[in-house]
């Protein structure tokens, strides 16, 4: 099994307006989306889902485990609500949000309780998110590379993780891609607006189709109507190798999300 390259992505967004950019994704297409326990807005997302009423196995749904729920039988108690919430029976998709601030809950612990959860059938794939390589290694000592389908990170053509990227492509690991707008600020890049320009095409989807292009999965979010059929354009879209390269020499180290805390030692 694998990750979809594209899908609809729900970070910030809550109440009505969540229940409308996830149905106005649907309506438009989209078949791949992506919540968390943190983002407080399953419930919604599960409305705009179920109101939808496209069937359950032409969708993909992810959601990610909070730092909160790991230890112990708490992981599987608060999948079960959040399968709750989101109006089925199983995900296709459960991520560790984050790792253990300060190791609270051994990498071992919440790695065999989600590799449980999935044995149980209410996950069809477990993976990770914001793993560092050290943390990966923990991870696949737990339960081996085989079941961890995918690292979800930052990364954007300013922040390009290469080192992290490597490391779990070497293991058979999937690159999901967070952010690849970089929270608009690539969309101004006079590079990328160079491609786009000759390419008759947004910012937005070279971007996309750079990460897709990579063999990363992309989750960008929008609440605009647009916007969110604009950038699904990005899937048919394909770069030479001379406008790879020039994206590829953006990167700079230049990172969004690291909250005190939570965040790991980062490579």
């Amino acid at each position: 099994m694998s990750i979809p390259a594209f899908g609809l992505g729900t970070f910030r967004l809550q109440g009505q307006v969540v229940i409308d950019s996830v149905s106005t994704g649907l309506e438009l297409g989209y078949r791949v989306i992506d919540t968390a326990q943190i983002y407080e807005n399953e419930a919604e997302v599960g409305e705009a889902i179920a109101a939808s009423g496209i069937a359950r196995d032409e969708l993909f749904i992810t959601s990610k485990i909070w730092v909160a729920n790991f230890a112990g039988d708490r992981l599987i108690d608060s999948l079960k609500e959040s399968l709750q919430k989101l109006q089925t029976d199983y995900l296709d998709l459960t991520l560790i949000h984050w790792p253990s601030p300060e190791d609270q809950v051994p990498v071992e612990e919440f790695m065999g309780a989600l590799l449980q959860a999935k044995q149980l059938g209410l996950t069809r794939q477990i993976g990770v998110s914001n793993f560092t390589v050290d943390l990966m290694k923990q991870a696949i000592d737990a339960v081996g590379a085989e079941h961890i389908s995918t690292n979800q990170i930052e990364l954007h053509p300013y922040l390009q993780n290469r080192k992290v990227v490597e490391f779990a492509q070497s293991q058979g690991i999937q690159i999901t891609s967070y952010m690849t707008l970089a929270y608009g600020e690539v969309m101004k890049d006079p590079v990328i607006q160079q491609i786009a320009d000759r390419l008759q095409a947004t910012p937005a989807h070279v971007t996309l189709a750079w990460a897709m292009q990579l063999g990363y999965a992309v989750i960008p979010s929008s609440t605009k109507r647009a916007n969110l059929a604009s950038n699904l354009k990005a899937c048919a879209m394909t770069l030479s190798n001379a406008d790879m390269a020039l994206i590829a020499g953006l990167d700079r180290g230049h990172r969004l999300t690291s909250p005190k805390g939570i965040a790991p030692h980062w490579d």
